[in-house]
Order: structure tokens, then C-alpha cells, then sequence
């Protein structure tokens, strides 16, 4: 049991979308927060046990409906899940509150202003908090995230593209002009919404490309791979095409790149023992072993990302894969882990588990 002299009170904003519930699933059982204010406006007045009943017992927090600066008042931390475009109108009266925030949109992620709006075709309000905003990848921006008042939380397709290139884009390993990433998702990337294209009958037994040109991590990617090669914003260009699969969380990334010249002595061997040697102090970031490849089931509900790549000597390849959970990893569970980071806490406080053994 934790001194409640260590108890920090957090919030979630927009709390009953699968985001939320994720993040609801990962604090019940956190030993230092407990939960404060869980938002809906739709869900309002019902106990969250009821919007999900898996829940019954664990948290019968009510739903409120209240205005975001008292949401903020009490709380240590502010989780919002929200969408993009509505947190970027609403984090700046959370800070001025005096809360720390976490933030899950894009409305944060950039440091490049003119990349945001072109991304997601809107004009940001508040345009001086990007400079302060730290992106939430505690395995590459750890220190930061220690001081931060305000954190991005990335994609879910970012983190698993990132995760797999940044041990050779910060070693200069490959070239950085061949980047190419087909990634995969389960429906429940899409959030919480009745829409006919994610219907059971319209995804069950369906795989598909969507967003093949133009989609929005795309430039998300492309900015935090320039910045892990210690370049500029928008240096780097990936291509980038993301795919719909029939499950209901999980995401695979497969990428392919060519090695630079820097990289004289590239096998599959050496990719491993370069994963091993830049992931041996992180929790959960798993290389794989040898020639065993990534696999989605055995990261869903978890906030373990599993990794590993291979050399092809006949086309002068390496290809890279990750794994993870959209929602762990790719979403909840890693705004948990930097949550931890942000507070001082063992950063796997609340996340070192699995809930599925078969």
C-alpha cells in the first residue's frame, strides 16, 4: 500500500471513449493515483460501472459533466481524451489551473506550427504551448518528460514506427531517404463511434490500406524521425501507409530501409545486438531473440512493445518490425508510463503486467 503522503488524484477528460476506459483500466490498479473527476457528457450522472461493466466494484465513479477548470482545481493530473482540434481550445485554462496536463490529440505534438495546421487542416489557438509541450515517448524523452507541465502523448502509429527506427536514425545507420512503413491497426483505433465502415460486418474478414496518402502521422513520424537523427523539422520524409485488420487492438509495423554506408557490417545479427545494446535498460521495450519476429497477441493489453529486424542480403533490405497494443503502448498504458516519469514514481508502477496468458 502506497503513503497516501505519495497519492497524486488524477482526472480524464472524455473518459468513457476507448482511450478513457483504457486509462480508467490501467489507474484502478496503479498504487499511487487514485481518481478524482472521470468526464462524459453523454455518459453524465451514470456510475462508470455501468457504461462498462467490467468495472463493477473496481470503479463506481460517477460521470460528470463539469466545466474543465474545475475538473482541474483538485486534480494533480488532467488526462484528456479528446478530439484533435477541442484540447488544443481547453489545456491552456487546465495549466493555468495549475495542473499538469497529458494530452492525447495531435494538438501538441509538433514543434513545427505550419505542419500541425497542414496536417490537420486547423488553425491552432494556442500556438506558444507547442514550444513547452513534451512528446510522450519516455524511452527517447525521458529527462524532459521529468519537468514537464504539459506532454503530448504520440500516436499509436508513431510509437510503434519510432520505437523500431530510433536506435539506427540516432546511430546513422540507414538512409534516411528510404524510409518506408506499412503499419497495422486493430479497429479499435478508430475510437468509439457508430460508423458504418467499422461495423462488425463491414471489418470482420476484411484487411485494408486507408489513409495512403496524406495521413495525418504521417508528418508526426517524419518530424520525430528528423529530430532523432539531429535534424530539423520535416528533414526527413517516410512513406508511411497504414492498414485496418480485424482485430480489436493491436498494431504491427513492418518497415524497410536501406542500410547507410556508415553501416558496414549490417546482418540481422548485428540489427538484434543493436536493439539489445539500445534497449537493455528499458522495461518495456522487448527485443526479440534471434529470429523470432513480433506478433500482436502477445503484447494486447499491455503496455510492452516488442521489437526486432532482419537483414536481406539479396536486395540490400533491413526490415524492422514492432508490436503493440494501439490502445497500451500506442495510447493509455504509455501516457501511464510518462505519468509516472512526470511525478517521480517507479515508471512501472501500475503498467507491469499482462491480462491475457494464452
Amino acid at each position: 500500500m502506497a503513503n497516501e503522503e505519495c497519492i497524486k488524484y488524477v482526472s480524464i477528460i472524455g473518459s468513457t471513449g476507448y482511450v478513457g476506459a483504457e486509462l480508467v483500466r490501467g489507474f484502478a490498479g496503479h498504487p499511487f493515483f487514485r481518481f478524482r473527476h472521470l468526464t462524459s457528457k453523454t455518459f453524465a450522472g451514470q456510475p462508470y460501472s455501468e457504461i462498462y461493466p467490467e468495472f463493477r466494484g473496481i470503479v463506481d465513479t460517477v460521470c460528470e459533466d463539469i466545466a474543465y477548470e474545475d475538473v482541474a482545481k483538485d486534480s494533480d493530473l488532467v488526462i484528456t481524451a479528446l478530439p484533435h482540434g477541442v484540447s488544443a481550445k481547453i489545456v491552456v485554462d487546465l495549466l493555468k489551473a495549475g495542473t499538469k496536463v497529458i494530452d492525447h490529440s495531435g494538438d501538441f505534438r509538433y514543434k513545427d506550427l505550419a505542419t500541425y495546421e497542414k496536417s490537420y487542416k486547423l488553425t491552432h489557438p494556442n500556438p506558444d504551448l507547442l514550444k513547452d509541450a513534451v512528446y510522450g515517448l519516455p524511452e527517447i524523452y525521458r529527462d524532459k518528460l521529468k519537468t514537464a507541465n504539459l506532454v503530448a502523448n504520440p500516436g499509436c502509429y508513431p510509437t510503434c514506427s519510432l520505437i523500431a527506427l530510433a536506435p539506427f536514425l540516432k546511430a546513422h545507420l540507414i538512409e534516411e531517404d528510404s524510409i518506408i512503413i506499412d503499419a497495422t491497426s486493430g479497429v479499435s483505433g478508430a475510437g468509439r463511434k457508430a460508423d458504418l465502415a467499422y461495423a462488425f460486418c463491414e471489418t470482420d474478414e476484411a484487411f485494408k490500406p486507408y489513409g495512403a496518402v496524406g495521413h495525418r502521422h504521417t508528418t508526426e513520424i517524419s518530424e520525430q524521425c528528423s529530430f532523432l537523427a539531429g535534424k530539423n523539422s520535416g528533414d526527413i520524409k517516410v512513406t508511411f501507409t497504414p492498414h485496418l485488420a480485424p482485430f480489436k487492438r493491436g498494431m504491427l509495423a513492418s518497415i524497410y530501409v536501406k542500410p547507410s554506408k556508415a553501416f558496414t557490417d549490417v546482418s540481422s545479427e548485428k540489427i538484434n545486438a543493436i536493439y539489445e545494446e539500445f534497449y537493455k535498460d528499458e522495461t518495456f521495450v522487448r527485443v526479440l531473440p534471434g529470429k523470432t519476429l513480433p506478433d500482436v497477441k502477445a503484447v494486447a493489453g499491455s503496455n510492452y512493445i516488442d521489437v526486432n529486424g532482419v537483414y536481406d542480403p539479396d536486395t540490400g533490405i533491413i526490415k524492422l518490425f514492432s508490436a503493440q497494443d494501439n490502445l497500451g503502448k500506442g495510447a493509455a498504458l504509455q501516457a501511464i508510463q510518462a505519468a509516472n516519469v512526470m511525478f517521480g514514481l517507479p515508471e512501472t508502477a501500475g503498467l507491469k503486467n499482462i491480462v491475457r496468458g494464452i
